[in-house]
């Protein structure tokens, strides 16, 4: 049997994975704003690919994440910690993409980086 949209969540999971690698890139060219950007991504991605799994199809970041939280970590599927990693993500990526004067430091995107990764690991050993 093939899950309903089988394709689409490999492509977000694919798309989760290379959004980490462009991160710790843009990391290391010192471009803070925009690896943490991408390290949201990742893991906006990574929630997409578990939503589609349970047949939801969201595309607003705002109901991704309240979602996430509704059915993944109310439930204890996914920990506290892991809702909160989610809403700093998107935190910080606000700051990068939209931050003006503000901007994102070094500690927060590897803190971002790392939160992320953990994210997806979680969300691929839900849908395993």
């Amino acid at each position: 049997m093939t899950l309903p949209h089988a394709d689409e969540i490999a492509a977000n999971l694919e798309r989760a994975e290379q959004s980490i690698q462009a991160a710790r890139q843009l990391a290391s060219g010192k471009y803070y704003d925009f690896a943490a950007s991408r390290a949201y991504y990742a893991a906006f991605y990574a929630a997409t690919a578990i939503l589609l799994r349970e047949e939801l199809e969201l595309s607003k970041h705002s109901a991704v994440i309240a979602s996430i939280h509704q059915r993944f970590v109310k439930t204890g599927k996914l920990s506290r910690e892991h809702g909160k990693s989610l809403n700093w993500l998107f935190e910080v990526r606000n700051v990068g993409d939209y931050g003006g004067t503000e901007h994102v430091s070094r500690a927060q995107v590897e803190q971002a980086i790392q939160a992320a990764e953990e994210f997806l690991s979680a969300i691929k050993a839900l849908i395993r």
